[in-house]
């Protein structure tokens, strides 16, 4: 097995968590079910954890979890609070790119702490990330959700291993990479160019999509990426889930060919069907960290979380 970098120097790592420790939980994007909240609140106590709701998490404005400055009031408080040692996002769904300018990246960089979630959240995890804190891309759902407790705690994970029954697993190439693994939603990624200054040069770059309206809005998406420069530098690519796009075609393109021409054009191994992104049971892992992807072996070993 290849052997993990040397850790960035600029790392601000969280310290494992404790039992006692408080996990905030907070709604930076759009609202979820009640039964959602009690859920993810039975999880994290059965963790040993306290589970600390924020003031506004069940706010509702559309289809946001209340207004900006309330779900940003509920994450700065999180951040600036000390017993809090890790912040988990209720769910994505739209709202996360309108607080970057006001999340508090200083009290983040004194007192670092993971931030937990995908999809929309991938606005916030380019915040922890220009501020040289780790996060977790991942939920606190279905058969893997121990994967969060796992990373909290500073227990070492099993490599992430491709499935190769996956829709995107046909993207794997061959060869190796090693780098600090980031990125996420596809789409936010792209939105946060021209806000969010994403220096990925040596980076392994993490994609995960859902179809929305068609084949452009990947293919536009992934330009933005790469004309913009963000994408020059990266050393591998690793893939997770495609969701929506398993039967769908334009004018005999599928998303796979789209994908395999705009990628190609990096020239890095390529690593796909990995159980991330939007799954009913996926895979957390860490951001920010070192890690390393072996398109031949199938395999994405990421480094610890936590100090």
């Amino acid at each position: 097995m290849s052997r993990l970098p040397q850790t960035r120097s600029d790392l601000s790592r969280p310290q494992k968590l404790e039992p006692d420790d408080v996990v905030a939980l907070v709604s930076p994007a759009s609202w979820s079910e009640e039964s959602w909240l009690e859920e993810s609140i039975a999880t994290i106590e059965s963790w040993g954890f306290r589970a600390r709701v924020g003031r506004h998490a069940t706010d509702r404005l559309g289809y946001l979890a209340g207004g900006d400055r309330e779900r940003a009031a509920d994450l700065n408080a999180a951040i600036q609070d000390p017993e809090v040692r890790a912040i988990l996002c209720l769910r994505g769904g739209c709202g996360s790119l309108r607080l970057l300018a006001d999340v508090d990246a200083d009290a983040l960089r004194a007192d670092p702490k993971p931030i937990i979630g995908f999809s929309d959240i991938t606005a916030l995890h380019q915040v922890w990330h220009r501020a040289g804190v780790p996060s977790v891309h991942g939920a606190v759902a279905g058969t893997r959700r121990d994967t969060v407790r796992q990373l909290l705690v500073g227990e070492r994970c099993e490599p992430v291993r491709s499935d190769r029954g996956q829709f995107g697993a046909e993207l794997t190439t061959t060869g190796t990479a090693a780098g600090p693994l980031f990125g996420g939603n596809l789409d936010m990624l792209a939105r946060g160019v021209g806000v969010v200054d994403n220096d990925l040069e040596g980076h392994v770059l993490l994609l995960e999509t859902h179809r929305e309206v068609g084949l452009g809005m990947v293919d536009r998406a992934v330009t933005q990426l790469l004309l913009s420069g963000t994408l020059a530098g990266v050393s591998g690519v690793a893939v997770g889930t495609l969701e929506g796009f398993e039967d769908y075609r334009d004018r005999e393109w599928t998303v796979l060919d789209v994908l395999h021409e705009r990628l190609g054009v990096l020239g890095v191994p390529v690593l796909g069907g990995l159980p991330l992104g939007h799954l009913e049971s996926p895979v957390s892992v860490p951001l920010g960290v070192d890690c390393v992807l072996d398109a031949d072996a199938g395999t994405l070993t990421v480094a610890q979380l936590t100090a």
